[in-house]
């Protein structure tokens, strides 16, 4: 599966796609990355439908639900409005789907519109998750559910509440594959997942990005390039960072941009423009985070080098504007609040007692 950002991708995806497998079909979809996609699993009996958990993902559309940071309960006012909707149509879904045991639908919302990208009637990878994240065996219930039990008979009548955030991340593999462009697209390449709690999204992703290996800088320098479609959205991202004391520097065009709206920003040759250039820069351990959006094939292809060097060198690196939000939000929780450990048990004690099979 691919993405084609323009034409000129596009015509090589169909003739690799034909090399591949000349027979029919191929198919082809058209959607907008920039939609927020909200995952929902469900526990059905039959007859009563509840709600088990719904998560916001931080990255957005086109991003594989896999690879993809998410979030519980989720935090953009844009997801929350929608949320009572969402809740209507899972158990619509599940209930004309006669469903008996778990389900899992992946929503898109763009414009304040809901559109369904799939409906699993079956345990998705999220259960393990957002049983932890809510408290509920949910993998247990649904197997009782299905041997014969109602969800009245096992206590699950309402949704459950989560007791914080709780925000689940994708473990990559890309520092053992060093020819890769570790760049997160419609194809699955996580290989396993951790998951960060806290009072507040900021110290909950701060928590799942160390869980996963990541080194969060305390300060330092911040480079930036993003493509022209990402620039107005950067702004508050790139102000996030010039508050919390990073020095900005950014590729000739996001600088200039940066420096027309009263930010102060160094200018960085592209790989391919000259020496010194952000590869350099990286090598010599004078960035500590890399923001790179790429939009269209050129640009995929020469910031490639910029990519790879950011993480065989464990340097964070962002290739989305929500991520680059999220890191805002983590570094300011931990400036303000530090880190407390916290285990399972003490923000669900109620959960030994199911997990026992003693009513609690």
């Amino acid at each position: 599966m691919i993405v084609p950002q323009d034409a000129k991708m596009l015509a090589e995806t169909m003739r690799l796609a034909v090399a591949a497998s000349p027979e029919p079909p191929v198919l082809l979809d058209r959607f907008r990355e920039d939609a927020y996609v909200v995952d929902v699993d469900v526990g059905a009996d039959g007859t009563d439908v509840v709600i088990a958990g719904i998560m916001q993902h931080i990255e957005e559309a086109g991003v594989h639900s896999g690879d993809s940071a998410c979030v519980i309960p989720p935090y953009h006012q844009a997801v929350v409005d929608q949320i009572d909707r969402i809740r209507e149509y899972s158990r619509k879904l599940a209930t004309e789907l006669e469903v008996r045991g778990l389900m899992n639908v992946q929503y898109a919302i763009l414009d304040g519109t809901e559109y369904v990208l799939e409906v699993t009637p079956r345990a998705s990878r999220t259960v393990p998750y957002v049983a932890k994240a809510t408290g509920v065996p949910l993998a247990a219930v649904a197997a009782k559910v299905m041997a014969g039990a109602t969800l009245r008979d096992l206590g699950l009548t309402e949704e459950p509440v989560p007791r914080g955030r709780f925000v689940k991340e994708a473990v990559l593999p890309f520092i053992r594959f060093p020819k890769e462009d570790p760049i997160l697209g419609p194809e699955m390449r996580s290989t396993g997942e951790v998951m960060g709690v806290g009072p507040d999204f900021g110290t909950a992703f701060l928590k799942a990005q160390m869980g996963e290996g990541c080194r969060i800088p305390d300060g330092g320098t911040v480079f930036v390039s993003v493509n022209e479609n990402d620039k107005p959205d950067v702004l508050p991202i790139a102000r996030g960072f010039d508050a919390l004391g990073f020095r900005l520097i950014a590729t000739r065009g996001t600088a200039n941009y940066l420096r027309e709206h009263g930010l102060e920003s160094g200018d960085v040759y592209k790989v391919l423009e000259g020496r010194p250039n952000a590869v350099d820069l990286m090598k010599n351990g004078e960035i500590d985070i890399v923001l790179n959006t790429p939009l269209g094939g050129d640009s995929y292809y020469d910031e490639l080098a910029l990519r790879r060097t950011a993480t065989q060198r464990r340097i964070p690196l962002i290739t989305t504007l929500s991520g680059g939000a999220a890191m805002v939000e983590a570094i300011r929780a931990f400036r303000e609040r530090g880190l407390e450990v916290t285990t399972l048990q003490e923000i669900y004690p109620e959960s030994i007692s199911r997990k026992s099979g003693t009513p609690g």
